[in-house]
């Protein structure tokens, strides 16, 4: 049996959101303000820190480290946003 060289995330394939192309190479306030958009985390700032976090993982160390940087700012600015958000009724 031979050893593939794929990864799990290579196969993750959705369409329910659709963030711009080349988002996530912008600055970290650009990037948190177009995931909080309901058009592109439907269910929520919470949806968009997780887009982030598969990002991050997918790229694993080929990710540069400034980059990773931005990307965590960006899920921080997020997460704050999730806290002060009021509740739907």
């Amino acid at each position: 049996m031979a050893a593939t060289n794929t990864r799990w995330s290579a196969k993750v394939k959705t369409v329910s959101t659709m963030p711009p192309k080349g988002l996530f190479t912008k600055d970290a306030e650009t990037i948190a303000r177009v995931m909080a958009r309901r058009s592109v985390s439907p269910k929520g700032t919470g949806s968009g820190v997780r887009m982030i976090q598969f990002l991050i993982n997918r790229a694993g160390r080929t990710l540069p480290a400034a980059r990773r940087r931005e990307l965590e700012k960006a899920k921080r600015i997020l997460q704050g946003k999730r806290i002060r958000r009021p509740r739907r009724r």
